[in-house]
């Protein structure tokens, strides 16, 4: 769920790989190879860079090693302001002139990291240049030019420093070791599969569209002669034995209770992230989103009590108060460049708050009565994961552990038992992150020391110094980070699917929905008009008020259009109608909550498209 929100912030940049700028020029281009070959390598670098350096050699030995198949391209992207590196390019590039690029190439890189002019000269003459030309060519505009047009591909292609890479036209984030490199120019079949499908989970709207397919699917059976199959699915038992003892659940509610329970661990580290040094740190920036997602919380209570108020269904009034993260930054996502940065921020914080009001409702409005003993084990779990907190026990396994024997306390006491995995979460401890710099110089160190010309055989640095790296890395994040990069994909591409397989597959031929019941048009109207309805209405009169502004960026209709799509409920809509009825009419609220985030979907992002145009016709 998650890692949709990085996807579809960054999205921009993800683009970088496919743009000209990357491409051979054999007009203009120093390479080695012949053009028009199997595969293409540009390297943007600086002289004065040790990492260049050590990556020119890598690629130089594959150049040799895939002669005839390989075109390796050097241009310059000296660093600002580093006269040293200037010399340096332009020295390269005089000496094509003549025909010696690689030459100078090669002695520049041997020389190291300054370069004064007397230095220039006496590589000049070591590698026989006509010095009259040479000089000539060294403050002549062609090579000017040439360097200029260097740094100017960089830039469009969204090179930030040097070495970067681009292997085919893509830039390459890979190892920088020669195997890891040899595999993305050769890419064999495992590396395209591995390429393929980091794509697609890198792509925001991946997840959104996962969660579909289960649904379509899901629907499908449940409509077909598969019906009876796919219930005898949901309904069958399994059960953990030890002994006498037996722990049984049907599959929906080992995937409800007990997988989903993952997923508000993700939800509750991400929640506590924001609030300790994200979005929702800052109340100033929070203000805004949490107004928006209270505002969105209250006005579809409101309107589906409205009309269910004294029946039978008036306790589902938080069915249609949630917003559904991964469905609403994914649709943004799909929209690309229509959507401000700064709408796909606040709409984000804003799930966020969704989020943990939902949690709170599932939490007090839809257990099943309080068990006092169980409760008071889930107390002593609490307790005792605080305790290492505090004695700043940083170790994941731990609460883990604790956190599994709370979820069957909690799964006893009568709460939603997946309200542990959000406790545990906001209990595991969180400590600022290391200095990128820091753990960098020691990185370089470690590397130094385990240089293989300096290393004595079977003295195992090498292991160490893996290892080592390891640790450094490691803690580069805090602990409920590492927890999320190890279970967000799992969530996202297993957990949630299933979640939405076992619980969407309602009877749409002969069924008994009705969509003027007030349970239905409750739900239907509280996703539809409530969401956007208290989203923008209680934005807007912050803004009035002048507790909050509204970011430049972002037009009206922009906000509104974003509001639609805060009403697509889905995955947590379903999960509170799930806790909230049973039957015939647990099947009409899924029907309604199906209906109302489709229909929520579609007026949103044609009022974004249609803010955009305008937005494009205005400039």
């Amino acid at each position: 769920m998650l890692d949709v929100r990085a996807n579809a912030l960054q999205g921009k940049n993800n683009d970088m790989g496919h743009t000209k700028s990357s491409h051979f020029d054999a007009d203009r281009d120093f390479y080695l190879g012949v053009p028009n070959c199997d595969r293409s390598v540009v390297l943007y670098g600086d002289y004065t860079s040790d990492i260049c350096r050590r990556l020119r050699d890598i690629l130089r030995r594959i150049a040799d090693r895939r002669e005839g198949k390989l075109i390796y391209i050097y241009r310059q992207y000296p660093q600002t302001g580093n006269v040293d590196a200037d010399r340096a390019s332009l020295a390269a590039i005089a000496a094509g002139q003549q025909g010696k690029f690689w030459e100078m190439h090669q002695v520049l890189f041997r020389r190291g990291q300054t370069f004064a002019e007397n230095d220039i000269e006496d590589l000049a003459q070591e590698i026989e240049l006509d010095m009259a030309q040479f000089e000539r060519d060294l403050t002549s505009d062609s090579v000017k030019t040439h360097l200029a047009k260097d740094c100017e591909l960089a830039k469009a292609a969204n090179v930030a420093r040097t070495p970067t890479l681009f292997i085919e036209g893509e830039p390459y984030f890979g190892a920088w070791d020669e195997l890891s490199i040899m595999d993305a120019i050769e890419q064999p079949l495992g590396y395209r599969a591995e390429r393929a499908s980091e794509r697609f989970f890198g792509w925001a709207a991946s997840g959104g569209l996962l969660l579909i397919l289960a649904t379509l699917s899901a629907l499908i059976v449940a409509n077909t002669g598969l019906h009876e199959i796919y219930e005898k699915l949901r309904l069958t038992v399994f059960a953990l034995e030890f002994g006498d003892a037996r722990f049984g659940l049907p599959v929906e509610q080992w995937i409800n209770d007990c997988l989903m329970t993952v997923f508000f661990l993700i939800v509750g580290i991400e929640i506590k992230r924001e609030v300790v040094s994200g979005d929702l740190s800052d109340l100033s920036s929070a203000m805004l989103p949490i107004i928006g997602a209270i505002g969105g919380m209250i006005a579809p209570a409101l309107i589906y009590t409205a009309f269910t108020l004294n029946g039978p269904a008036a306790h589902g009034w938080g069915v249609p108060m949630a917003t559904d993260i991964a469905f609403t930054l994914g649709l943004m996502a799909v929209l690309g460049r229509r959507v401000p940065n700064s709408l796909k921020i606040f709409v984000a914080a804003l799930a966020i708050a969704d989020d943990l009001g939902a949690i709170v409702v599932i939490a007090l409005f839809y257990g099943d009565g309080l068990h006092v003993m169980p409760m008071l084990g889930a107390l002593g779990c609490i307790a005792a994961m605080a305790l290492m907190g505090r004695a700043r026990v940083y170790a994941l396994t731990p609460y883990l552990i604790l956190g599994l024997i709370l979820w069957g306390f909690i799964h006893t006491s009568g709460l939603h038992a997946t309200l542990a995995g959000v406790l545990t979460a906001m209990l595991i401890p969180a400590r600022q992150p290391a200095n990128v710099a820091e753990v960098a110089a020691q990185a370089a160190v470690i590397a130094d020391a385990a240089e293989p010309d300096d290393t004595p055989a079977g003295d195992g640095i090498g292991d160490f110094a893996v290892n080592a790296m390891e640790n450094a890395i490691a803690r580069l994040r805090e602990p409920g980070r590492h927890l999320q990069h190890a279970l967000e994909r799992w969530t996202n591409f297993l957990i949630l699917p299933l979640f939405a397989f076992v619980n969407t597959g309602v009877l749409l031929v002969g069924s008994n929905f009705l969509p003027l019941a007030p349970e239905a048009l409750g739900v239907m109207l509280g996703l539809m008009i409530g969401k956007p309805l208290g989203i923008v209405l209680a934005c807007w009169c912050a803004i009035r008020l002048g507790w909050a502004q509204l970011s430049s960026e972002i037009s009206w209709p922009q906000f509104v259009g974003a509001g639609f799509l805060a009403g697509v409920g889905f995955t947590m809509s379903i999960f509170i109608a799930t806790a909230a009825f049973d039957g015939p009419q647990l099947a009409t609220i899924k029907l309604a909550i199906l209906l109302g985030s489709t229909a929520s979907a579609t007026i949103g992002m044609s009022i974004l498209v249609l803010a955009s145009r305008a937005a494009n016709r205005v400039g």
